[in-house]
């Protein structure tokens, strides 16, 4: 044997730290400081405005849906895609649970209420694959069920594809410490204490039956017509720029040409003291 070869458990601990620093430091370099985030942000937030434009022109029709753990930030993400266009264009649907009615119709019929018709991309803040998650996870259907949906969802995308949706899935990937981090940050701060509910107290308990639920989730359900793509959002700034980002690729969009807008000069016919008038109604109290 070499033994000048044969490192020291000394030198095995050293070079482990040294190894940790250097990836610690490559992680930080990468880090996007506020103004580099908001640069990139006004990019991608006109490349949206073209994406939209385009979309209303064309008549596409898309759907993307964001799954995810408790606090991946999948709500940021969509945030900042809507925050810049139409509400009419981009929809966003968050259902609730289902009522007594719902709970009596097929699995997937209240999600189909609200596909898009042309000229419309939703945004589906969770979906059907509730059925794969949570419910599977808190057995709030059955193992039949849950079998069932997995053998029909991608049946069931085979059709919404053919039909000419545009399906995109995205699965927001969070770190144990990172989500454990977010949901003390809810308990302290009371602006985000609304976002803590039961049910994610119950799924911080549960992590790896979450694990295995998304595990089979994809495996079962991921295919070449509708893939799932993994977001990795320990750092919120950068799954923001890399998800947009992402869905911005999965168009053909184009910048379509509009007509230039002019003000021209202000009318002044029937011209009054308008600002007279208005001080007899009711203001609201000028606080600030």
């Amino acid at each position: 044997m070499d033994l000048s070869k044969k490192k020291s458990k000394g030198e095995k601990k050293k070079s482990k730290k040294e190894g940790k620093k250097v990836e610690a430091a490559a992680v930080e370099k990468k880090k996007l400081s506020t103004k580099e985030y908001e640069a990139e942000l006004y990019k991608l937030h006109v490349e949206l405005v073209k994406l939209q434009r385009w979309v209303q022109e064309t008549g596409t029709r898309a759907i993307v849906v964001f799954e995810g753990r408790d606090a991946a930030g999948k709500g940021g993400v969509i945030k900042r895609i809507t925050e810049r266009v139409s509400p009419r264009v981009f929809r966003v649907t968050a259902l609730p649970a289902p009522s007594e009615r719902e709970k009596t119709q097929m699995y997937l019929q209240r999600y189909i209420a609200h596909f898009p018709a042309a000229g419309e991309v939703v945004l589906f803040d969770r979906s059907w694959y509730n059925r794969a998650g949570v419910e599977r996870v808190m057995n709030f259907c059955t193992k039949d069920e849950y079998e069932r949906f997995l053998a029909y969802a991608p049946v069931f995308e085979r059709a919404m594809v053919d039909s000419g949706i545009v399906l995109i899935k995205y699965w927001f990937d969070v770190g144990m410490d990172e989500q454990e981090r977010r949901f003390r940050a809810r308990i302290e701060d009371p602006r985000k204490t609304w976002k803590l509910s039961p049910m994610d107290v119950e799924s911080f308990n549960r992590w790896y039956d979450y694990s295995r639920a998304r595990d089979d989730m994809i495996a079962a359900t991921s295919t070449d017509f509708a893939p799932w793509s993994v977001v990795r959002a320990d750092n919120k700034k950068h799954a923001r720029l890399n998800c947009i980002s992402h869905l911005l690729s999965q168009f053909p969009y184009e910048d379509v040409p509009r007509d230039k807008v002019k003000l021209g000069k202000r009318g002044t016919k029937g011209a009054y003291d308008d600002e007279a008038s208005i001080a007899n109604f009711k203001v609201i109290p000028e606080k600030f």
